[in-house]
């Protein structure tokens, strides 16, 4: 008699478990700011009117988001908290103290974790961040984008090169972990325009500088009316003088657009790129969060007026305010993982994407020998890192670990 073994118990058998869990890191989003940018894809929302950010009501859709998710992430310790956004520094410094008391109440923060703020020059006030630095924050991501009045203006930001220094000011005289978020291959921008952004942040002697590439992303209003943005050779140059300018003030090149003096690298960020775990809470926000036996993907509700219709409902019973939700399947685990980690410039330690995956190394071994042979990628049995050409062709080493099409 012959046993026949069905598809799915084969499948089940061979589906891949973690030995122990990722770190955990808490993302909150404040989807508010005071005016759209042209060139942002994120979930932000202008604010129309006086009346228009309900911030109480906000803030306890938040704290009861974050009691609705708790049966997910029961116990385990958080390593870092970061309010991204819209613009987290329109909500006054009551309204972050009360979230952060809220996290410290629910779930284990670790001591002396990293609890970053976004701020835009436009919302500052010294006394504010003041009582930011009271409530817990302790670093602070200051999104200049450009010291440069003209580029600002095409941009579309609501501050000037004054407004701008005088926030890093503010922020300086508050905060030691100061972040600037900058940007290049601006409209019109010359290699020495981007220069001289990059010299000015360098002079300011802030612990961290974010430098991105501007690309214009769908449904964003730069991409349905192009401006006229710099060629790829002189893209090039751009990011070749930011490296060196950087390098040379003392800032290390850690991951593809951030610099960091030694030491001082964004911990939350690197729990992203180390495809670390996060719970995400607010509107639009996204989590990733793992179990012995799977990973889960999450999106909140975007829409902030329906989100806080959602979240109203939300109990730890019935489930936080999820609009979209799936597992990161066995096929796209790798990919996934590679797709973070390999924007590192000293890569990945070899054990970890077992670790973060529950995948074998030799899963990709196909993979990996390909981006050796074309000199993308340096590795031994301890670590898999980039080389100089697999980070300037990025996008040409992920392709390769691309997962297969599967029915996974």
């Amino acid at each position: 008699m012959t046993t026949i073994i069905s598809p799915a118990l084969i499948l089940g058998s061979q589906s891949p478990k973690l030995k122990s869990l990722p770190p955990l890191s808490l993302y909150i989003h404040i989807p508010w700011c005071m005016k759209k940018c042209p060139y942002c894809d994120f979930n932000s929302h202008e604010v129309r009117d006086q009346d228009g950010v309900p911030e109480a009501e906000y803030v306890a859709a938040l704290i009861r988001d974050l009691e609705a998710a708790l049966p997910q992430v029961w116990g385990r310790k958080v390593v870092s908290v970061f309010f991204g956004g819209g613009t987290p520094s329109l909500f006054g410094a009551r309204s972050i103290d009360e979230i952060l008391g809220a996290v410290r109440a629910l779930l284990p923060l670790e001591l002396f974790a990293e609890v970053t703020l976004e701020a835009n020059p436009g919302t500052f006030e010294a006394q504010k961040f003041a009582d930011f630095r009271a409530a817990g924050i302790n670093r602070l991501s200051v999104g200049i984008q450009s010291f440069n009045p003209r580029h600002l203006k095409s941009l579309g930001r609501i501050h000037d090169d004054n407004d701008a220094q005088r926030a890093v000011e503010i922020a300086r005289n508050n905060f030691d972990n100061v972040n600037l978020d900058l940007m290049y291959g601006l409209p019109n921008q010359t290699l020495e325009e981007a220069r001289n952004d990059i010299e000015t942040a360098a002079k300011c002697g802030v612990a961290h500088i974010s430098a991105y590439h501007l690309t214009l992303e769908p449904n964003t209003l730069f991409h349905r009316y192009p401006p006229p943005l710099p060629d790829d050779d002189l893209a090039a140059e751009m990011q070749i003088m930011v490296e060196q300018t950087l390098a040379q003030e003392g800032y290390v090149n850690y991951e593809t657009s951030a610099f960091a003096q030694p030491g001082r690298e964004s911990h939350h960020n690197m729990n992203y790129w180390l495809f670390g775990d996060y719970l995400g809470i607010g509107a639009g926000a996204h989590s990733k969060i793992s179990f012995a036996d799977r990973i889960v993907r999450q999106m909140r509700y975007k829409q902030p007026r329906e989100y806080l219709v959602k979240t109203a409902q939300a109990t730890p019973d019935a489930g936080p305010p999820v609009m979209e939700q799936h597992e990161v399947g066995r096929n796209d685990r790798g990919f996934e993982f590679m797709m973070n980690a390999l924007r590192l410039t000293k890569g990945f330690a070899t054990e970890m994407f077992t670790e973060r995956t529950g995948l074998p190394i030799t899963r990709i071994q196909r993979q990996l020998d390909e981006a050796e042979q074309r000199g993308l990628i340096t590795r031994d049995y301890r670590r898999i890192a980039p080389t100089h050409t697999g980070r300037r062709f990025l996008n040409d080493l992920l392709q390769i670990f691309l997962p297969e099409k599967s029915n996974d």
